[in-house]
Parts: C-alpha cells; sequence; structure tokens
C-alpha cells in the first residue's frame, strides 16, 4: 500500500490544477488518470470541436469571399484528412502538456490505470493500492446513448468517434437539436456534407427562448440544413448502405436516409464503475455523485469535481469547482458553488452568449422586468464584418436595477457576454455599464446603448 496526503482520480479541467495545488501547499499527491490526459475539453469536447469549428469557417468564408470583393479562382475544397490532423495536432500538443506538468510537478505521483475504490480512504489502481485520507474525484463524463430502437443494429457516432474521421459523411443525420448537435450540424455542412437534425422536441435547444431558437433554426437553415422536429419515436436501421433513421414527426417522410448518423443526446457521468459503492458515496437518481455547496460528497474525506457532480457540464464551472474546493481547504476562503452565475456559449456561428437568466425565467419570476434589444444588423461592428445574423437582449430588475440576465445572438457574442457577466458577480447597478465608454467599433459597446433604452417587459 502507498501512502498520501491526497488522491486525485482524474487528469480533467480540476484535477490537474487541484494536484499541484495541494502539492506546492506540501501535501504527497497521487494523480491517477486512466487514458488521456486533459480530460473531455482536451481529448474530445472544446479543443478538437472548436479547431474544426475554425476550419469550417474558413471554408464558409472562402465561399463568401466574393461578398467581400476578393476572388477566388478556383472552386474551395475541403481536405478533411488535412482537417483532422490539424485536429489531431492541437490535442495531442495539449494533452501532452498537461501530462508534462503533472509528471514535472514535485510532490505529484501519476498513476496511469482505473482507479476504483476499495474503501473510503483506500483506491485500487490495477495492482498499485493507494491510501489518503483526502479523496478528490474528477472523472468527467461520457456520451448518453438511449435505449432506441435499432440503435445498437448500425454503427452510430457520438461526440467521441466522430472525431476520427477523416473524410466526409455524404449524408450526416445529427440526433438532438442541442448544443453538441448543432455544432456538428454546422460544421459539417460547412465542410460541404449534407446534415439533417433529428429533434424529439418542437424546436432546437428547448432551455433557450423560443425566439432564440427560432433565430438560430433560421440561421443553419440559410446554410441547407434540414430539420425535422417533433419526432416522437426515433429509430434506426441499416437499409443498404443507409443508415434509415425512424422519425414520427408530423411532417415529412418517415425516415431520413444517412450515410452516418451522431447521436448528441445528452450526457452521463462516468461513475459506474469507480466502486463508489464500497466508498459509501451517495449517486443521485442520474449517476451523478451528490454533493454539497462546496463540493463534499457524504462521505467525509471525499470530493467530487466537475461533469461528474451534476453541478455544471461546462470546462469552466470544472476548473471554478477546483477553484471552490482549493480555496476551502488551503485558503481559509469560504467559497460556493451557489455563488456561481450560470453563463455559457453555443459555438454555431455566430455564437450564442448566455449568463443568468432567459426571459421566460424573468417572465416566471414574479420580477418587475425591463428589457433592452437591439438587432446586429444595427451594431457597426457586425455590418462591416458581413455577419449581422441575430440580436442582443438584456434583463434588468426594475427595483434592484441589477442585471438579471443577458443573450447576445451574434458575432463575438461569445466575447461580449462577459462584461455583462462581471458586472452581475459585482451586483453593480446596470448604470455603471450603461455609462462605461466602450472602444468603437465593437460588439459590445451597443451594450451601454441597449441599456438606455429598457422597456418593461
Amino acid at each position: 500500500m502507498a501512502r498520501f496526503d491526497a488522491i486525485v482520480i482524474g487528469a480533467g479541467q480540476a484535477g490537474p490544477s487541484l494536484a499541484v495545488r495541494l502539492a506546492g501547499a506540501g501535501m504527497s499527491v497521487a494523480l491517477v488518470e486512466r487514458k488521456l490526459f486533459g480530460g473531455t475539453c482536451v481529448n474530445t469536447g472544446c479543443m478538437p470541436t472548436k479547431t474544426l469549428v475554425a476550419s469550417a469557417y474558413a471554408a464558409h468564408l472562402a465561399r463568401r469571399a466574393a461578398d467581400y470583393g476578393v476572388t477566388i479562382s478556383s472552386e474551395v475544397g475541403v481536405d478533411m484528412a488535412r482537417v483532422k490532423a490539424r485536429q489531431d495536432m492541437v490535442v495531442t500538443d495539449a494533452r501532452s502538456g498537461v501530462e508534462s506538468w503533472l509528471r514535472g510537478t514535485k510532490g505529484v505521483a501519476v498513476y496511469v490505470g482505473h482507479a476504483r475504490f476499495e474503501s473510503p480512504r483506500a483506491v485500487r489502481v490495477g495492482e498499485d493500492l493507494l491510501e489518503a485520507e483526502r479523496i478528490f474525484i474528477n472523472v468527467g463524463g461520457r456520451a448518453l446513448v438511449p435505449d432506441m430502437p435499432g440503435v445498437n443494429e448500425v454503427d452510430y457516432l457520438t461526440n467521441t468517434s466522430i472525431l476520427a474521421l477523416d473524410v466526409l459523411p455524404r449524408h450526416l443525420v445529427v440526433v438532438g437539436g442541442s448544443y453538441i448537435g448543432l455544432e456538428f450540424a454546422q460544421m459539417y455542412r460547412r465542410f460541404g456534407a449534407q446534415v439533417t437534425v433529428v429533434e424529439k422536441g418542437p424546436r432546437l435547444i428547448g432551455r433557450e427562448d423560443e425566439d432564440v431558437s427560432e433565430a438560430i433554426r433560421e440561421i443553419l437553415e440559410g446554410e441547407g440544413i434540414a430539420f425535422r422536429l417533433k419526432a416522437e419515436c426515433i429509430s434506426f436501421r441499416q437499409h443498404g448502405p443507409h443508415i434509415a433513421v425512424g422519425v414520427d414527426c408530423e411532417n415529412g417522410a418517415p425516415e431520413v436516409l444517412g450515410s452516418h448518423a451522431l447521436l448528441a443526446v445528452g450526457r452521463r457521468p462516468n461513475t459506474d464503475d469507480l466502486g463508489l459503492g464500497k466508498a459509501g458515496v451517495a449517486l443521485d437518481p442520474r449517476g451523478y455523485i451528490v454533493v454539497d455547496d462546496q463540493l463534499r460528497t457524504n462521505v467525509e474525506g471525499i470530493w467530487a469535481m466537475g461533469d461528474c457532480n451534476g453541478k455544471g457540464a461546462f470546462t469552466h464551472t470544472a476548473y471554478n469547482d477546483f477553484e471552490i474546493v482549493a480555496a476551502n481547504l488551503l485558503d481559509d476562503d469560504p467559497r460556493r458553488v451557489s455563488d456561481r452565475i450560470s453563463a455559457y456559449a453555443l459555438y454555431v456561428d455566430p455564437p450564442l452568449g448566455r449568463v443568468g437568466m432567459s426571459e421566460a425565467e424573468a417572465r416566471a419570476s414574479g420580477r418587475k422586468v425591463l428589457v433592452g434589444t437591439r438587432p446586429m444588423s444595427r451594431v457597426g461592428r457586425a455590418v462591416e464584418r458581413g455577419e449581422t445574423q441575430g440580436f442582443m437582449r438584456i434583463l434588468v430588475d426594475a427595483d434592484s436595477r441589477e442585471i438579471l440576465g443577458a443573450s447576445i445572438l451574434g458575432a463575438s457574442g461569445d466575447e461580449a457576454i462577459h462584461g455583462v457577466l462581471d458586472l452581475m458577480y459585482a451586483k453593480a447597478p446596470y448604470s455603471v455599464l450603461q455609462r462605461a465608454v466602450h472602444i468603437h467599433p465593437t460588439v459590445a459597446e451597443l451594450i451601454p446603448t441597449m441599456l438606455g433604452e429598457l422597456k418593461p417587459l
């Protein structure tokens, strides 16, 4: 048995930073990773997908070259093998960087293998038995594959396996009209594939306001992506060389024939093979580890961070989990998950930046709400770039004058939203942002203008 002050299971976004921080505080730390250092973000999430998004954007912009007065003498082509090679290079560099950082940190012992609890203080990794008074779980999640009729009879893709493609699908059928599915749908359409999105609900990204969902659908339809909504009974079968995806929709053919099918219908935590029962760690009905506001499990001395705790499904929330744990353990700084403001982005083009309440949530809150809106067609920077799709919206509490939430669907929306987010954390009145003098020409400069035009919701 090897004894440590702390064991960290998983080298995703929270685990490595915590391991290094604990080691810097003088603790001996074992870091266990069963396969790929860097977790979802580095290997199958943010970095590879945003690299592909960038390649797809380059192809899209090249096809629009004439709109900017630029002449391209030959047809724009996409070399998928080179696109994949670029993706692989970005991922490999990032992954090796994380591993080298950990292996080079004094006080951190790296173990490669599958960690399983044998007791609340002991974890087995292959033939090694590790023991510590503090154990931190950072095992992430993976694609959910529901038991839909015929799904196991076809060679479907997930957000992980699709990254191995180095050829262009003739017709990609994306099952799931939410964040992951829409990003892949647009990028593969821009690479040149025919794309159909199948969604069980009546509209895309159901957690967003209806006008946001509709605007995104219109943007993607404008690029030639087909949608089959209200697909109440989705099924799969092999039809010669094709995958037939059955859709019980109100309109259209009963099946969509594709060369490839991508399942993008949700995520599940990697908690089913850790031996958590031997440690007595409680799970919720969906398999997420139950934690309190400081990310402690029901077992003293065990914490859970990142996607496996159900408190967030993003790289930035996972990293914030590390910050919360480190602050409470090492800095005498009582930080909490409930202090976090919901913020995220949808990386279609143009992107959607979101923070705080949606309009529907603000209406349901019973507050007296003010709203400001502005179409991107009235944002100078968007006009100059020839990217005027989308709109901006901001919501304010009329009594406290604090910002409740904002949506920016448009050019640089994922960046411009941060000025709003920062003010919300400061709990300052919206007039602070309204009176700020922003740089011209930018997208963010129109946020103060929008705040000057607030109206009752």
